[in-house]
């Protein structure tokens, strides 16, 4: 609903949040996942199925910082932005230190989980284990046996993170790796029926070169590949000496578990965005979602959150990452002024020159600026410049920002200081909603 008052329109949230001013809160957002209490990272498994998308995730239940015990929490909803948290779906034990990352494979008669099982003295090199589900809901699981080791003959310092897809008769798998902690590497494996995996050789591998353009570390985390009638892409979470950096993508030719990469390019940008999961709506269409590492609360008891989704697609030999239209779905009225009482906004700008500010009581928490196809983001004093393409969209969520340029994202932890988000902006189209 809105009001007017001093002829200034003022657009209202439908549902009201608290708001405590003494922490620059509130903190916890309300569409960005997070679990009750607890710590979270990696997203995994989403998967669209009877009406209902589910999300498994990372956990670490009755902490606010990770540790090697990782389990795989569970969540539901009718929308990628209303998941509702469920019982755990896995936890360490019988013979797992930690149940790490992974993926789900739903093939119509079964439901099994692929994840990495890591053993305490080698967190690194992990083994893949198949768990299945065991009631119809998806709520309870039952722990199998390891299908895939880190083959023998390569010198690897890291193994885990198995992404599946269906090719043709067989099934393939993608695991993260590296060879002597030097080159990055994107393992495959195959299998005709989900039981029995057989080592395929190397599918992409990348040395570590930080003059390069685009660096790509010397593990990738998470790789996974997906094709549409305009191009493969090929997505992996970039980590370096013990220290997770950013997500970024190969673009190229992909056959018989090979993939020629022709074009790289870095995907997020900043200190927040990392470990994205692929996985296709309800529409069939191929998405991502992130771990966001910035977003948290110690002092309620909770850590992480997990971005909102994104909508892939190729665009003039580039990939296309736009916030999904299930964000759009939840917008309310629009605000004419460029004020929404409330701290949850969904913002479009399309300017190719100019300048944004976004403020909460008068008090600015982020600039943007564009200018020669790029736009700079500054938070809490730090610039953060992506190249841009198209249209910019902002997500305000509580104290979590998203800022998508198109071909690149960025995300932050700002601070609010009243129930309120104003935007201003010097040129261009601007167009500002309240998320309900």
């Amino acid at each position: 609903m809105s009001s007017v008052s001093d002829g200034v329109e003022t657009v209202r949230p439908t549902r009201s949040r608290s708001f405590n001013p003494q922490s620059g809160g509130p903190v916890r957002p309300r569409f960005h996942f997070t679990a009750e209490a607890g710590w979270i990272n990696d997203p995994h498994g989403i998967t669209y199925r009877e009406g209902r998308y589910h999300l498994f995730f990372q956990y670490c239940p009755g902490r606010t910082t990770w540790n090697i015990g990782c389990h795989w929490g569970h969540a539901a909803g009718d929308d990628l932005l209303s998941l509702a948290e469920l019982k755990i779906a896995l936890r360490p034990g019988d013979g797992d230190d930690g149940v790490w990352t992974g993926a789900l494979v739903d093939d119509g008669d079964r439901a099994r989980i692929f994840y990495t099982s890591v053993q305490e003295a080698d967190p690194d090199v992990g083994r893949i284990r198949v768990a299945d589900a065991v009631s119809a809901d998806w709520i309870e699981w039952k722990k199998g046996v390891i299908v895939a080791t880190a083959p023998a003959e390569l010198d690897l310092t890291a193994f885990r993170d198995p992404f599946i897809r269906r090719e043709g008769r067989e099934w393939r798998m993608f695991v993260g790796s590296s060879i002597r902690g030097e080159t990055a590497v994107a393992l495959t494996f195959t299998s005709p029926d989900l039981d029995r995996w057989t080592f395929d050789g190397i599918a992409l591998e990348r040395a570590s070169d930080r003059s390069a353009p685009v660096w790509t570390g010397t593990l990738w985390e998470c790789p996974q590949i997906f094709e549409t009638e305009d191009g493969a892409a090929m997505v992996m979470s970039v980590w370096d000496a013990g220290t997770p950096f950013n997500a970024a993508y190969a673009i190229g030719r992909y056959a018989n578990g090979r993939f020629q990469a022709s074009k790289w390019a870095q995907l997020s940008y900043g200190a927040c965005h990392y470990a994205p999961t692929l996985f296709f709506d309800s529409q069939g269409q191929p998405c991502l979602s992130f771990w966001m590492r910035d977003i948290a609360d110690e002092g309620q008891g909770w850590a992480g959150a997990l971005s909102i989704p994104y909508r892939l697609s190729f665009v003039a030999g580039a990939l296309l990452a736009v916030p999904h239209p299930d964000v759009t779905r939840h917008r309310g009225a629009q605000a004419l002024s460029g004020r929404v009482a409330g701290v949850a906004a969904d913002i479009e700008w399309d300017a190719a020159e100019g300048t944004l500010t976004a403020a909460s009581a008068g008090v600015p928490f982020a600039n943007l600026r564009t200018a020669d196809r790029h736009v700079v983001i500054e938070v809490g004093g730090v610039e953060t410049s992506m190249p841009l393409d198209g249209c910019i969209r902002m997500i305000v969520d509580g104290t979590t920002l998203e800022v998508s340029s198109g071909v690149g994202i960025f995300g932050a932890r700002i601070t609010l200081w009243g129930e309120s988000v104003e935007v201003t902006a010097s040129a261009g189209l601007l167009s500002v909603y309240v998320l309900g």
